[in-house]
């Protein structure tokens, strides 16, 4: 959305001429303080009506230099030893509204003594006047000591800009940034690189962040500083304009460059106003109201205001980091030696040095389909640094002649899927070819998914930026050193036929997002049509819309059902059909979700798959049409958990009478491991009612178990729920059966919050103590611990969505809420609070969204009816969301 720059700007102080060294009066320094403040308020609602970002933040720095070089007048005078300079930002010319006012002195040593005093009067004077800037007073020997030692006081040098005193100290000051020894090109191109990947490391190496630093980010304003420093280092020039002359960018690239500054000065001089402080990371504290400030509205059904005013700024982001790297390799080609003769690979490419070129320059203009061609060739020959800045740049005059045809060109398409049947090797080509604009002009859709974030916690990453790490992911399956870290897929993918139709699907499972509708049958479109287009077999095209339209089947099924229940594992498998698209699913399905965000996998979650995967290969082998009746089900188990005992030591009857004890369903829902576990905890509690026992590693691995047997009473799970949340233990699964002699037999699956992984044995320990203390009271408690919902959260909350479906003799309540301290806690009380049992509950959490499911039940054991229901509702909505509108509440089912 652009601005408007036809609006008057605010005129520039009018100051008296300062009387050199007469000081600032009180009177004239409230007076300087109210232009300042008038000033600020101008230009901020300059700002508001339109005026262009870009001459705001120029107005501003040569409105602050004026009132800065006033005070300097008045308290240091027209001094012949010491001058003044802006540096930093400012020194550019450049002051957002609460920018540092970044000063240095410059003083000969003479000088130094004699003006202390008028120098503390001018900073303090400052400060009065509400300016609060960074300062240093040095001498050039100092600068010149300080520059060599550290590369950050050499860059800020570079923008040092003379405000008042004696100019022949920028004499002095040149001397020191032009020295030919101090810094030299090849070193300050070394050192600023390296600075920036320190820098980019810390904000995890990608644009996409869902609350990026403006300045600091990849592609954010310091990317812009960068290309201005290396430029005036290493070609004496630091303006985008010159630097097209000098052969450094084109006129493309140049206007590329300055559209995205725009935008990132637009929305840099937002926060700023709407956060009152130099804030530079788009919180979402701010991203709502900036969308709405910058005019952004909502699109209904497809994309939220603050996802238009994201995508905008992670395009411009995305803009500025792709051009900084060519334009870094540039320079690197221009300050290394002569690289020699070029040195032929395959037809129509060279290398010259390390750098891979086309032996001709109209290759690309003549034969689109070697702008594919040219990234196999880089996945050929490892020992290529990369594409020459040449290169890149014809790579980009191209794309711009060929446009819409490049993507319906048979050749272009038939070089791609070459690329594609290279397996895992081709990742690192894609995304390539995704950092220089081929990737989107060969698959249109997916330009519309470059930069688009969604507005949650859940989506650590654009659209774009996550299909590229899901296809890593897909990658590691073949590295060696992932074997030990998932065995079983990486066994799955070594026998896939054709890798590439898991390449494909990856690239379009999420390709249709932000158009409104389900994405997954949207993508499904998309990915037929593109596997046509491919002249893909036709049953290679259909599994690969199949995997489009089903990719999230896997996730939803493991993660929101029983699949220890051969029902629930006979559903699923009856929707997949057959083996081949299992093995693919499976490996889509665990690049998708360590993809997604680096706090969703987890080890619970990569044997909760493996579970499902396995289990549902077994079944399609069997044969769909054998599923074994529940009894003999029930029977075989018990089977198995005696023999386990018996092998354990017990005797025959001893171990059936703990079996006996158990409720009819535990054969059912449990597995024998699990259950012989179980009993082996009662034998060892003898007589004692209460059983209380933790296994720091489950018999599935992944996460720890917890076994409560204990008299049935009412606000059991409640205690347990609370108590467990006391100890920052997750819920991860739930099992709670009574059986007829008034007991309860409660497992939970936890994982350690702190973690996301299984309990240490300390940890177990302590939690098997702490809990037997809370159940041996005569009265139970369910303190809820009270804890500060975190920021983030602070910004996603919305009133729950409840649901309600029979099942069998029970009722599964569907509960989709936000995340928050304390929350399986509170919905413990409050079914507590409505007389309602529960038996059993899975639970799982997406960023900030929680999707639980309970099987419930009145205390008659009797499904719910309407008005139980409706009271369950009521009781859950006042205590999770008291003050938040109520949504339509049957919006989730299973």
């Amino acid at each position: 959305m652009p601005a408007h720059s036809s609006h008057a700007l605010p005129a520039l102080p009018r100051l008296p001429p300062a009387l050199p060294r007469s000081g600032v009066s009180a009177e004239a320094r409230l007076a300087l303080r109210q232009v300042l403040g008038d000033i600020d308020r101008n230009l901020a609602l300059a700002f508001r009506e339109g005026a262009d970002a870009r001459e705001l933040v120029r107005r501003r720095a040569a409105a602050i230099g004026e009132v800065v070089a006033h005070v300097w007048r008045s308290c240091v005078g027209e001094a012949a030893d010491c001058a003044l300079f802006a540096v930093g930002g400012f020194g550019r010319g450049v002051l957002f509204p609460h920018s540092d006012v970044d000063l240095l002195v410059l003083a000969r040593p003479d000088a130094m003594g004699r003006q202390v005093r008028p120098f503390e009067a001018f900073f303090a004077c400052l400060w009065d006047i509400g300016l609060r800037p960074g300062h240093a007073v040095r001498t050039p020997s100092q600068c010149r000591e300080l520059a060599a030692a550290d590369i950050a006081v050499f860059t800020a040098l570079l923008d040092a800009r003379l405000l008042a005193g004696d100019s022949g100290l920028v004499a002095a000051l040149h001397e020191i940034v032009d020295a030919p020894t101090l810094w030299p090109p090849a070193d300050f191109f070394a050192a600023k690189r390296a600075e920036q990947a320190a820098r980019h490391a810390r904000y995890d190496d990608t644009a996409y962040n869902l609350e990026p630093n403006l300045k600091e980010s990849p592609g954010g304003l310091r990317t812009l500083d960068l290309m201005r420093w290396l430029g005036r280092r290493v070609a004496g020039t630091g303006d985008f304009g010159a630097m097209v002359e000098r052969g450094l960018l084109d006129a493309t690239e140049r206007a590329a460059l300055e559209r995205s500054e725009a935008t990132l000065w637009r929305y840099r001089f937002a926060l700023h106003l709407a956060a009152g402080r130099a804030e530079e990371r788009l919180l979402f504290d701010h991203q709502r109201r900036l969308a709405a400030d910058l005019g952004y509205a909502d699109e209904p059904g497809r994309n939220l205001a603050v996802e238009q005013f994201m995508q905008r700024y992670y395009r411009a982001a995305t803009i500025a980091e792709r051009l900084c790297v060519q334009f870094k390799e540039r320079c690197a080609e221009l300050l290394e030696p002569d690289p020699g003769p070029a040195r032929s690979l395959v037809e129509g490419f060279v290398a010259l040095g390390a750098r891979l070129e086309p032996s001709d320059p109209g290759l690309f203009l003549r034969r689109p389909r070697a702008m594919v061609d040219v990234f196999a060739v880089l996945i050929d020959h490892r020992e290529l640094r990369g594409l020459s800045a040449q290169t890149m740049r014809l790579l980009q005059q191209a794309l711009a002649r060929h446009r819409g045809g490049f993507a319906e060109d048979r050749h272009v398409l038939a070089a791609f899927l070459e690329l594609l049947r290279r397996g895992a090797p081709a990742v690192d080509a894609i995304a390539a070819m995704n950092r220089h604009g081929v990737l989107a002009a060969i698959l249109p859709p997916f330009r519309r998914v470059v930069g688009r974030m969604q507005y949650d916690l859940f989506h650590a990453y654009t659209v774009d930026e996550h299909t590229q790490r899901v296809l890593r992911n897909v990658a590691r399956y073949a590295e060696p050193a992932a074997q030990e870290e998932m065995p079983l897929a990486c066994q799955t993918f070594a026998a896939l036929e054709k890798p590439e139709l898991l390449l494909l699907a990856a690239l379009f499972h999420d390709i249709a997002k932000g158009r409104g509708g389900d994405h997954s049958v949207l993508g499904e479109e998309e990915a037929r049509a593109f596997g046509q287009r491919l002249g893909l077999p036709a049953p290679d095209t259909e599994l690969v819309a199949w995997l489009v339209r089903w990719h999230l089947l896997m996730s939803v099924t493991a993660q929101r059902q029983d699949i220890t229940d051969p029902e629930v594992v006979h559903r699923f498998a009856a929707q997949v059909e057959d083996p081949d698209r299992l093995d693919h699913l499976y490996l889509l399905t665990i690049a998708d979700i360590a993809g997604t965000n680096p706090k969703l996998w987890n080890e619970w979650k990569a044997r909760l798959l493996a579970d499902l995967f396995v289990t549902t290969r077994y079944t399609l082998r069997s044969g769909l049409d054998r599923l074994p009746h529940s009894g003999a089900r029930a029977e075989a188990c018990r089977a198995r958990a005696l023999e386990r005992l018996l092998e354990g030591g017990l005797d025959e009857v001893r171990a059936n009478g703990l079996l006996d004890g158990f409720p009819p369903s535990t054969f059912l829902r449990h597995r024998p491991r699990q259950i012989a576990w179980e009993a082996a905890a009662i034998e060892r509690a003898g007589e004692a009612p209460l059983v209380v026992a933790v296994q720091p590693e489950s018999t599935r691995g992944g996460s720890s178990v917890l076994f409560v047997r204990a008299p049935d009473r009412d606000g059991l799970f409640a205690a347990i729920a609370a108590t467990l949340d006391r100890l920052g233990l997750d819920v991860v699964d739930a099992r709670l059966l009574a059986s007829t002699q008034g007991m309860v037999f409660d497992t939970f699956e936890l994982l350690d919050s702190a973690t996301a992984s299984a309990l240490s044995v300390e940890r177990a320990a302590e939690l098997e103590a702490v809990l037997k203390r809370v159940l041996s009271n005569a009265r139970l408690e369910a303190r809820i611990a009270r804890r500060t919902l975190p920021r983030r959260l602070r910004h996603f909350q919305r009133a729950p969505q409840i649901g309600f479906n029979a099942v069998g003799e029970a009722t599964q309540l569907a509960l989709v809420c936000i995340d928050r301290p304390g929350l399986l806690a509170q919905v413990a009380q409050a079914l507590r609070e409505a007389r309602v049992r529960v038996h059993d509950a899975r639970i799982a959490s997406f960023g900030e969204r929680v999707e639980d499911f309970f099987i419930v039940t009145d205390e008659d054991d009797r499904s719910l009816d309407e008005a139980a229901q409706a009271r369950l509702r009521d009781v859950l909505l006042r205590s999770l969301a008291p003050n938040l509108p109520q949504e339509n509440p049957g919006v989730p089912h299973a």
